[in-house]
């Protein structure tokens, strides 16, 4: 069969290699054409567009990059057109995909929805549009499933994918060599991988550092940008730099620093207790507090439904706060009870094989 996927960040990279890899085991002649990353890259097929150029945060992001954003729409739509997919995969990131099932199944092409966009955060009505343009969605949080009955909508749990990436993982033994890290305790620090999340988040993580000398900090830095960029903001501190290595920096770390996003999970799933933080545009937040119904922004609270892991959005993400509740859970009983309820949210996580469930599933659903 003929693939089209579509990923526009970095997390959405990760799960579609993942799945155009399980694809291939379940269907010899995949064949691949996709939106997405480096990681997708290396699964073979063709790259039309790197998510670096797609990937704007916020709503008066969008509203300053709609001209790039309308362009990428328009070049994404021929491209599927002249590829004619069997099936067209799409992956999280609503804003551009929702559109993107509209047009499709207006042409009459098949479209699969992999990783629900997150339309119970927010304007829940997308609900309808979904139902309308989207064929089989395939959901990776069980709460989703409840929430889209709601809706008059049958979906596929399918468990999560980061589970096959995270089993994947085989830890390098000479990380701490290759990045010079030296032998004191290692705190990770994981600002994004956008632009705007890096040079909002960055200088706070960076000047918690001084307050914990005993303590090695490392940030969690991607190819996306180069050393020069991200010398700007690490010039003159203890604090190194350790480029696509995340996992290897979160099996090593005794805490973290994380904005809000998919690597919350991630971290939590290697049993680093971790503080969340977050900034965005001040009209960006300001809309945002008034449209969006959910109590938390991280998924390790959402999944558990309480609060877990401490959240500090906007001006409560300052290095004050951030060493506060830093320093609470790099030792002591706040520590060992994240660690707890990190074993619960494993429990509840399930086992690997997310990506093997939606391959199949889309093998039965759209094989001719």
């Amino acid at each position: 069969m003929r693939y089209y996927l579509v990923a526009g960040e970095a997390s959405g990279d990760l799960h579609g290699a993942n799945l155009m890899r399980a694809l291939r085991q379940e269907d010899a002649e995949a064949e691949f054409r996709y939106y997405g990353g480096d990681k997708m890259r290396a699964q073979g097929g063709m790259l039309d567009k790197h998510y670096a150029e797609m990937a704007f945060m916020g709503f008066t992001e969008v509203v300053l990059n709609l001209r790039t954003i309308l362009r990428n729409l328009k070049q994404c739509k021929k491209q599927i057109l002249s590829y004619q997919p069997d099936v067209l995969i799409l992956i999280d990131f609503p804003g551009f995909n929702l559109k993107i099932a509209e047009f499709a199944k207006a042409k009459g092409i098949k479209v699969c929805y992999y990783i629900s966009p997150k339309v119970w955060a927010w304007n829940q009505k997308r609900a309808l549009k979904i139902k309308r343009t989207v064929d089989r969605l395939f959901c990776i949080l069980p709460f989703e499933v409840d929430f889209y009955k709601t809706w008059g909508m049958e979906v596929d749990y399918i468990g999560n994918p980061l589970l096959d990436e995270i089993s994947l993982f085989e830890p390098d033994v000479t990380f701490k060599v290759k990045f010079d890290l030296g032998d004191r305790p290692l705190i990770a620090l994981l600002p994004g991988s956008r632009r705007q999340e890096i040079e909002r988040l960055l200088p706070d993580m960076l000047s918690v550092s001084a307050n914990f000398p005993d303590y090695q900090f490392a940030v969690a830095a991607t190819a996306d940008f180069d050393l020069q960029y991200y010398q700007r903001f690490t010039a003159g501190k203890d604090v190194k730099l350790v480029f696509s290595s995340t996992y290897d920096l979160l099996n090593s770390s005794v805490a973290a620093i994380v904005a809000s996003g998919t690597a919350t999970l991630e971290t939590a799933l290697f049993k680093v207790p971790q503080v969340v933080v977050y900034k965005g545009g001040t009209l960006s937040i300001a809309i945002a507090r008034m449209l969006i119904k959910i109590r938390f922004i991280s998924l390790v609270n959402l999944i558990m439904d309480k609060k877990v892991v401490t959240e500090l959005i906007q001006q409560e993400c300052n290095p004050v706060m951030i060493t506060a509740e830093l320093k609470k859970i790099v030792q002591g009983a706040s520590r060992e009870k994240m660690l707890q309820e990190y074993k619960q949210l494993s429990e509840k996580m399930g086992v690997p094989g997310a990506s093997k469930r939606a391959a199949e599933l889309i093998l039965q659903y759209f094989k001719h």
